[in-house]
């Protein structure tokens, strides 16, 4: 009689997506520290990046190994963002935010999943113009109008330039210097963000065929599913956002 996976195989499959979400958290850590100061009270980026570790059950012996790294305390080598623009099934556009310690595998590694996958790498600038940088917290409001309006309420008077009620969610809009002020505005009114962070949003999104959209979707996974990839923005029009 045939068996499902056993409880070991499951485990190592969760020990080792777990141990990629912690490569990439150390790494945000490490650049966050190496661009401010090693101290998050006073390092927003640094604080935003500790706040999402703790999130993922990090240690703080890890965390503050990370911050001895990125302050060039253990010697060790240099972190270094980067980013990449490109287009991906249909001519999405695609932004490719990365942490890196060594350029020229990095985008030989982005490079190589874009041509497998329906896209390819475009030149700087070739589709920034398409996108915002800024701040966004998501709730899960579930479309309750109460919910949406003490979300609202606390957003615009901590300083949020926008709200955006749809699919059951309230997502706040902010410049990227007042994502601090108001992600403790809205902690102390009680809210608690199922995500947040600044990054860039699209300033349109364009409808894709399914078939399109499934391809797309196979491309951003494994795009991060490479350890050095932070974040992977697009401006495709999801299912959900094209039912309304």
């Amino acid at each position: 009689m045939g068996r499902g996976p056993s409880i070991e195989g499951r485990k190592n499959a969760e020990d080792a997506k777990r141990a990629k979400v912690f490569t990439k958290l150390i790494r945000e850590i490490t650049v966050a520290t190496r661009a401010g100061v090693a101290d998050p009270a006073a390092n927003p980026r640094l604080r935003a990046a500790v706040d999402k570790a703790l999130s993922a059950n990090m240690t703080k012996d890890t965390i503050e190994r990370a911050i001895k790294r990125g302050s060039g305390a253990d010697g060790g080598t240099a972190m270094e963002e980067l980013r990449y623009e490109g287009y991906g099934p249909g001519g999405v556009a695609l932004i490719i935010d990365c942490f890196t310690d060594n350029q020229t595998r990095t985008v030989a590694d982005v490079r190589s999943v874009l041509n497998k996958n329906g896209g390819n790498l475009g030149t700087s600038n070739s589709v920034a113009f398409q996108f915002t940088r800024c701040g966004e917290l998501v709730f899960a409001t579930g479309g309750d109008a109460a919910k949406e309006e003490k979300v609202l309420e606390a957003a615009l008077d901590a300083g949020a330039d926008d709200v955006i009620n749809e699919h059951g969610e309230s997502t706040v809009v902010c410049a990227p210097e007042h994502f601090e002020a108001v992600q403790q505005a809205l902690i102390a009114a009680g809210l608690n963000a199922q995500h947040a962070g600044v990054g860039m949003r699209p300033n349109n999104r364009v409808a894709v065929a399914d078939e399109v959209l499934e391809q797309l979707l196979v491309l951003i996974e494994k795009l991060d599913a490479l350890d050095d990839v932070s974040e992977v923005s697009h401006n495709a029009l999801l299912p959900a956002e094209a039912a309304h």
